[in-house]
């Protein structure tokens, strides 16, 4: 089961997307700002991170930065209520899988869960592969 973990400033958006990923039957864990949220993310290593692009403090940008750093094959989904062309582009650059509109439209989160799902699967099957010819290589197979 996927865990995911959203980080919003605005109690109502966190709560109701919380409530609906988890009605749709992901493990759900959130934090309230950028700090807290990325002292969940160490302690509960989520499969895929929401975050909120403008927060007090640690922005969303900041945020995407220091996950990927961690975690460069976490898929990140942005959530701003302030959609620019030039921070979307910055937000690709950075490793942002996607970006989502404020208030969200559910089937559309849906879409891009399931969307960040394949390529993280397609990531990890990537790793595994380098992985084993590593090892064959290494023995010299």
């Amino acid at each position: 089961m996927e865990k995911i973990l959203v980080i919003d400033d605005e109690s109502v958006i966190r709560e109701s997307m919380t409530a609906y990923l988890e009605d749709s039957g992901f493990l759900v864990c959130q934090a309230s700002d950028g700090r807290e949220g990325l002292a969940v993310f160490r302690r509960e290593h989520p499969d895929l991170v929401m975050v909120d692009l403008r927060m007090p403090g640690i922005d969303g940008l900041e945020a995407l930065k220091i996950l990927k750093e961690k975690k460069p094959e976490l898929q990140v989904i942005l959530l701003t209520g302030h959609a620019t062309v030039e921070k979307g582009i910055e937000a690709m650059k950075l490793g942002a899988m996607d970006f989502l509109e404020k208030p969200a439209d559910l089937s559309q989160l849906t879409e891009k869960i399931k969307k960040a799902q394949a390529k993280k699967m397609l990531i990890v099957e990537k790793q595994n592969e380098d992985k084993i010819k590593k090892i064959l290589e290494e023995k010299g197979w």
